[in-house]
């Protein structure tokens, strides 16, 4: 994917991000979250519209390049599962510590 943002699409207060694929395909996604894991943020997106390479469900996962404004594909399969568990733990005990609160 070319996976190059304009400063609007980063804005985190954006709620769909548009990706173009190799075949020059627009995919829209809106972002879940970002997280932060061994010092490096990724973003954690859903499928906007349905498409069929991706579920409606599936969680996308992109390294999150500040510096150059840009989301790079993660190729390692272990580090995607180790940043979406991490994500989960990390959602988890936001809500928990959200019913606390209450």
């Amino acid at each position: 994917m070319n996976d190059e943002l304009n400063e609007e699409e980063l804005d985190l207060e954006e709620e769909v991000i548009e990706l173009e694929d190799e075949n020059g395909n627009v995919i829209k996604f809106k972002l879940l979250d970002v997280t932060e894991y061994k010092g490096e943020k990724y973003t954690l997106l859903l499928a906007a519209e349905p498409n069929e390479e991706i579920g409606e469900d599936e969680v996308v996962i992109f390294r999150l390049n500040e510096k150059d404004e840009v989301l790079e594909p993660i190729e390692d399969e272990r580090l995607l599962e180790e940043v979406f568990e991490y994500y989960q733990i990390e959602a988890e005990a936001a809500e928990e510590a959200e019913d606390e609160d209450y």
